[in-house]
C-alpha cells in the first residue's frame, strides 16, 4: 500500500512537471497604430496557435507559448502585412506597439489612408499636415486657408472666410463641443494661438457648407475637429524662433483612465519685427490643454477637456516709413510714434461628455460645457506724422529721404475696453441605429450667455493744425481756406456699457439612410433644427423669437468603370445673432436684431482616377447662396463692426475646385482653384460688393522629397487672393468708396532634415527612443510680396488730396524648428 502512495505521489510529480514544462505561456499585448499614430480597429493578430482581434481602441491581447520562437502576424485588408519574431520567458507579459503602413484609397475629397468614411462632402485633414505645413500661424487654420471656397488675406490671424462670409459664420467645434474666440481682438498680430492644440488632434473634417443639420446656426462653415483618446504612452517637444510646444499622453495598466496633456507657448516678435512699424513688443501667448477619458465599462464612458489659455499683448511703436506713390512721384509717410498699448485676453474652458451606449444600435451623450473669458484693451498712441515728397535723384546725396512736406499732422487713439462674457451649455444627445441602412440622431440644447462690456474709446485725428470732426456729423471742414464754425468733436468716439444675457434652446432631428437604385448605391441625409432665443440688454428684454431650419442632401456613386460620385445640397441656414452683432459701431446693443436667413444649393462632384499609377481625386462644387435679413457689416483688419438693423439683402455664387494626390510618390499635395461673387444690398439703394468680395483665389500645398535623399523634405504652402474691398476711409460711406485693397501672394516653404519617423531611420541607434526626430528651416513670404490689410488715410492740406497708406503685412522671415516624439 505505502508502494502504491509512494508510486502515484512520484507520477503525479513527474506529469505535473511535464505539463507545467509544455503549457509555459506568455503573453503578448500593445496598440496597432497606424502611420498618423492612431490606433486601428479590426487587425487580424495571428500566431500559429492563437488568434485576436483588436477592439475599436487598437488594443490586442494574445497568449502564446514560452521559451520559443513565435511568429506573430498583424493583418488587415486596409494595412500591409506585418509580421514580428519574439520569443519570451514563462509568465512573460511583453508590449509591442506596431505601426502598419497603409494602402492608399481614394475614398472621399482627400486621399485618405486606411479608413473608410461616408462621401458626404467633408474634407478630412491629416493631422500630420498640420505639424509640417510651414505658415505664419501654423496649425488647423494654415491649412484650411489652402483649400477651395477659404480665403484670408492675413498671415497674423487664424481667421478665416467661407465662400463670402465673414469671421463669425464659422463653426468650429473639439470633440462635439463649440468653441468660441476671444471678443475684443481688433489685429492679426494680437492673436497668439488658436482653440485647437494640433498636437492633441485625431481627426479634422471640414464643410465648406450644405452641411448637415446636426452642425449648429451658422451660415457659412463647419470645423469639426476630434482629440485622441490615448491608447499608450506617447510625448512630444516642439520648439522654434516663434514659440514652442510639448505633450504627453498615456493610459493606466487596466485601460480604463487615460490623459493627453499639451503646453503651447508663441511669440510673434519675430513676425511683426519684420514690418513697416519699429516697436518694442513684447508679446505672451501661452496656454494648457488636458484631455482626461474614463471608461467605467464597456457601455460607460466619461471625459473633461480643460483649456487654459493666457494672452498678453504689449505694443509700444516707436517709428514707421512707407514709401509709395509712383517712380515719377514717389512719397513717404513718416510716422513718429508716443505711448503704448496693453491687452490682456484670459479664458478658461471646461466640458464634461458621458457616453453611454446599452448595445451597439443605440447611444446617448451628455455634455455640460463652461466658457468664461476676461478681456483688456487698453491704449494711448500718438502717432505725429509727416506726408513729403521723396528725392528720387539717384545721384543727390539726400537721395531717399524727404526733401519737401506736402502735410502734417497728428493722430491720438485712446480706448479703455474691458469685457467679461461667461457661456453655460447642456446638451442631450441621442444615436439610433433602425437597421444597417438607417440612424436617426437627435438633440436637445441650452445655451446661457451673459457678457458684460464696456468700451470707451476715441480717436483725435488733426491734420495740418485743425482738427478733423466726426465724419457723420453734417459739418463742412473746409480749413484752411474757409473758417470752421461746427462743434468740435472726436473724429471717432464710441462710449457705452452693457450687460447683456442671451438663453437658447436648441434642437435638431437627423436622418441617414444608404440605398441602391439598381446597382448605384445612394445616400440621404434628411435634417430640421430649431432655435428659440431671447436677449436682454441693462434689464431690457427684446422679443422671444425662432428660427426653423430643413436641410437636406443626396449623394449618389454610380457603379461605373470610372469611381465618380455626385452630390446635391439644398438647406435653410439661420444665424441667430451672437453678442458682436448685436452690438452696433456706436457701442450700442439691439436687442432685437434678428437672425440672418441664408438658404445654401450645392452641386458637387468628385473624380477618383489614376495617373502615374497613383491615386489622384478632381472635387468641384458649384454653390448659391440667397440671403435675407442681413445684418451689414465692416471689417477693419480682424474687427467686425455690425449696423445691428438687418436692413440688407445679399446673395453669393461661386465654383471650386481641387485637385490632390500623390503628385511625388508616398506624399500628398493639392492645387486649388476657387471663384466666387458676393453683393449685397443695404436699404434698397442697389447692390455693391460685400467686405468679403474676394473674387479668385489659387492655392498650392505641395511635398516634396530628394529622391536619392527620402529623409531631406520640402514643402510649399503657396496662396493668391484677388483684393477685397476695404482701402476706404473709416466710417466712409460703401456706396461712395469701394476701393480694394491689392491683391494677396503669399509663399511659405520649408526645408526639414527627417532623422526618423514611420519609414525613415530606424537603424540609427541613438535615435532608438524616438519615433520622430526632425530638424527644419522655413521661410515665410518667400517672394517678399508687399501685402497690405488695410490703409492709413492722411490729408495734404495744400491739394486737399486724401491719400491711402498702405498698412502692410510681414516682409521675408527666417525660422528654424526642431520637433522630436517619443
Amino acid at each position: 500500500m505505502n508502494f502504491n502512495i509512494k508510486s502515484i505521489r512520484i507520477i503525479l510529480f513527474f506529469v505535473l512537471i511535464s505539463t507545467f514544462s509544455f503549457a509555459q505561456k506568455a503573453r503578448i499585448k500593445g496598440v496597432v497604430l497606424n502611420e498618423n499614430q492612431l490606433p486601428i480597429e479590426n487587425v487580424s493578430v495571428s500566431s500559429p496557435k492563437s488568434n485576436t482581434v483588436t477592439n475599436k481602441n487598437g488594443f490586442y491581447e494574445l497568449e502564446i507559448a514560452a521559451n520559443v520562437e513565435v511568429t506573430i502576424s498583424f493583418f488587415n485588408s486596409s494595412y500591409k502585412k506585418s509580421t514580428y519574431k519574439v520569443n519570451l520567458k514563462p509568465n512573460e507579459d511583453f508590449e509591442w506597439n506596431p505601426i502598419l503602413g497603409t494602402i492608399n484609397e481614394v475614398i472621399e475629397t482627400v486621399v485618405i489612408s486606411g479608413k473608410n468614411r461616408k462621401i458626404n462632402g467633408a474634407t478630412a485633414l491629416s493631422p500630420v499636415l498640420l505639424r509640417r505645413i510651414p505658415g505664419g500661424n501654423a496649425g488647423v487654420e494654415n491649412l484650411i486657408k489652402t483649400l477651395p471656397g477659404v480665403y484670408s488675406n492675413n498671415e497674423l490671424s487664424t481667421s478665416y472666410a467661407v465662400r463670402g462670409g465673414n469671421y463669425d459664420e464659422n463653426l468650429v467645434y473639439v470633440n462635439e463641443i463649440e468653441v468660441y474666440r476671444p471678443f475684443l481682438v481688433r489685429s492679426g498680430q494680437q492673436e497668439g494661438l488658436s482653440f485647437t492644440n494640433t498636437d492633441m488632434v485625431q481627426n479634422i473634417d471640414f464643410y465648406a457648407g450644405g452641411f448637415q443639420a446636426k452642425y449648429g446656426d451658422k451660415l457659412s462653415s463647419v470645423l469639426d475637429i476630434a482629440y485622441r483618446n490615448p491608447k499608450t504612452f506617447h510625448a512630444g517637444f516642439e520648439a522654434s524662433f516663434l514659440g514652442g510646444s510639448i505633450f504627453a499622453e498615456g493610459v493606466s495598466k487596466n485601460q480604463k483612465w487615460s490623459n493627453i496633456t499639451g503646453v503651447r507657448y508663441r511669440n510673434n516678435s519675430l513676425l511683426v519685427k519684420s514690418q513697416e512699424t519699429q516697436t518694442n513688443y513684447t508679446p505672451s501667448f501661452l496656454d494648457v490643454q488636458s484631455l482626461f477619458n474614463f471608461n467605467l465599462n464597456t457601455k460607460w464612458n466619461f471625459s473633461f477637456l480643460g483649456n487654459i489659455a493666457q494672452n498678453n499683448y504689449n505694443y509700444q511703436p516707436t517709428s514707421r516709413q512707407t514709401n509709395f506713390g509712383t517712380i515719377s512721384e514717389p512719397i513717404a509717410l513718416l510716422i513718429q510714434y508716443e505711448g503704448q498699448e496693453r491687452d490682456t485676453y484670459t479664458t478658461f474652458f471646461g466640458a464634461v461628455k458621458s457616453v453611454f451606449e446599452p448595445n451597439k444600435n443605440n447611444k446617448y451623450k451628455h455634455i455640460s460645457s463652461v466658457y468664461h473669458t476676461v478681456e483688456q484693451e487698453y491704449y494711448d498712441i500718438l502717432a505725429q506724422y509727416r506726408l513729403g515728397e521723396v528725392d528720387a535723384n539717384i545721384g543727390s546725396e539726400t537721395f531717399g529721404n524727404v526733401v519737401f512736406s506736402r502735410g502734417i499732422g497728428s493722430q491720438l487713439n485712446h480706448a479703455r475696453n474691458n469685457l467679461d462674457a461667461l457661456i453655460v451649455t447642456n446638451e442631450i444627445k441621442g444615436n439610433h441605429k433602425l437597421n444597417d441602412d438607417n440612424a436617426i440622431e437627435w438633440s436637445f440644447k441650452h445655451n446661457f450667455e451673459n457678457i458684460r462690456d464696456r468700451v470707451v474709446e476715441w480717436e483725435v485725428i488733426d491734420s495740418a493744425g485743425f482738427s478733423l470732426p466726426n465724419p457723420e456729423l453734417e459739418y463742412i471742414n473746409d480749413q484752411p481756406y474757409n473758417p470752421y464754425f461746427g462743434p468740435l468733436a472726436p473724429y471717432q468716439n464710441v462710449r457705452a456699457k452693457n450687460n447683456t444675457t442671451i438663453n437658447r434652446f436648441n434642437s435638431y432631428l437627423n436622418w441617414n439612410y444608404e440605398g441602391m437604385i439598381g446597382s448605384h448605391t445612394y445616400f440621404v441625409n434628411a435634417g430640421v433644427r430649431g432655435q428659440s432665443w431671447m436677449a436682454s440688454n441693462n434689464g431690457i428684454s427684446g422679443n422671444n423669437q425662432f428660427t426653423f431650419s430643413p436641410r437636406a442632401q443626396f449623394i449618389l456613386k454610380p457603379n461605373w468603370d470610372k469611381e465618380m460620385v455626385f452630390r446635391f445640397s439644398v438647406g435653410v441656414y439661420n444665424q441667430p445673432p451672437f453678442y458682436r452683432e448685436l452690438r452696433a459701431s456706436d457701442g450700442s446693443v439691439n436687442a432685437n436684431v434678428k437672425d440672418q436667413k441664408s438658404i445654401h444649393f450645392v452641386f458637387g462632384h468628385d473624380y477618383s482616377f489614376q495617373m502615374w499609377n497613383r491615386p489622384f481625386k478632381l472635387v468641384s462644387e458649384a454653390y448659391y447662396k440667397t440671403m435675407t435679413d442681413v445684418n451689414a457689416y465692416t471689417i477693419d483688419n480682424v474687427r467686425i463692426r455690425y449696423e445691428a438693423n438687418n436692413n440688407a439683402t445679399a446673395y453669393v455664387y461661386g465654383i471650386d475646385g481641387r485637385l490632390n494626390g500623390e503628385f511625388v510618390p508616398g506624399v500628398e499635395s493639392w492645387f486649388t482653384f476657387g471663384y466666387l461673387k458676393t453683393e449685397e444690398n443695404q436699404g434698397g439703394k442697389g447692390f455693391i460688393a460685400r467686405p468679403t468680395d474676394q473674387r479668385l483665389k489659387f492655392a498650392i500645398l505641395f511635398q516634396d522629397y530628394m529622391p536619392k535623399i527620402p529623409s531631406l523634405k520640402m514643402y510649399l504652402n503657396l496662396v493668391y487672393n484677388t483684393g477685397l474691398p476695404g482701402g476706404s476711409p473709416a466710417y466712409a460711406d460703401p456706396y461712395l468708396y469701394q476701393t480694394r485693397l491689392n491683391d494677396y501672394r503669399r509663399a511659405d516653404t520649408g526645408f526639414s532634415y527627417v532623422f526618423k519617423d514611420a519609414k525613415l531611420g530606424g537603424h540609427r541607434k541613438w535615435l532608438a527612443n524616438f519615433s520622430e526626430f526632425s530638424v527644419g528651416f522655413e521661410i515665410y513670404n518667400m517672394f517678399n510680396n508687399q501685402n497690405s490689410i488695410t490703409n492709413t488715410w492722411v490729408r495734404d492740406v495744400y491739394t486737399k488730396t486724401q491719400y491711402g497708406v498702405p498698412n502692410y503685412l510681414t516682409t521675408r522671415t527666417f525660422n528654424l524648428k526642431i520637433s522630436m516624439r517619443i
